[in-house]
């Protein structure tokens, strides 16, 4: 799974791309990218990898980090997303055992990672992959195999972590006169929400602002960013909600006393 998750890091950005050109009336410089056809291949050189080549982490090793044809050097998330996702299906089983729940969870869980690494790379939170996740969780739930709430408060969930962060986006546009949230970030919350329901939104919201402000502000006392820099929010929020689901329980017993 996670050699699909570097197609979709790698090709959805680039579909987005693709059909902002056209609405614009311009033309894309290359054809628009499938997330199945064409095939995986190398993106300096064109070369079409091999059934071997694409055999997670251990292709990695075997060619040391290097394109067969022409040498480039394999940027390190590749096998850095496929360890990830691979960890992330091993978390899953082990908290909800070899259950129907379980692979939904890989499948939240590894879609986070895939909106986390977008979101880094590219600073884009598609909605094909958040509001796919949004209605996944309220069908999950409504089939009573979701996270582990009823229906009615995944559905408030939802409302309401777009509607936070949507204002939140809004208010901080009029106060400033500039964009300084998407509503990227708010359709991920909503995403959220509609999985973990409405309750344990502040405390997504809380641990993943702290670690924003963290972040953040390591990277300026290193001098890596200025008060200017984007900071994507999304992985941040991703992150936040991963561990929500792991430890939901633990978190809604903390926060209700």
């Amino acid at each position: 799974m996670g050699s699909f998750l570097n197609v979709v890091i790698y090709r959805l950005p680039k579909q987005m791309e693709h059909d902002w050109a056209l609405q614009c009336g311009q033309t894309p410089p290359d054809p628009r990218p499938g997330l199945v056809l064409p095939g995986s291949h190398c993106p300096q050189c064109g070369h079409a990898l091999a059934w071997f080549e694409n055999i997670p982490l251990l292709s990695f090793i075997v060619q040391r980090g290097r394109c067969r044809a022409c040498a480039t050097r394999i940027p390190w998330r590749y096998p850095l997303v496929e360890l990830a996702a691979a960890g992330l299906a091993m978390v899953a089983v082990r908290a909800f055992g070899l259950t129907l729940e379980a692979v939904l969870v890989m499948g939240f869980l590894w879609t986070l990672l895939a909106l986390a690494v977008i979101d880094v790379r590219t600073l884009l939170l598609p909605d094909r992959l958040t509001l796919g996740l949004l209605w996944v969780g309220l069908l999950a739930n409504a089939a009573g195999y979701g996270g582990g709430v009823f229906l009615p408060d995944a559905v408030l969930g939802a409302a309401a972590g777009y509607a936070s962060l949507a204002t939140v986006a809004w208010g901080y546009a009029r106060l400033t006169g500039r964009e300084g949230m998407g509503l990227g970030d708010a359709k991920l919350l909503a995403a959220l929400g509609a999985w973990l329901g409405w309750m344990v939104l502040p405390l997504i919201v809380l641990l993943a602002s702290l670690l924003a402000l963290l972040v953040g502000g390591l990277a300026l006392l290193r001098g890596r960013a200025d008060r200017h820099t984007a900071l994507p929010f999304g992985p941040f929020l991703a992150l936040a909600g991963g561990l929500a689901m792991i430890w939901g329980q633990k978190w809604g017993a903390l926060w209700l006393g």
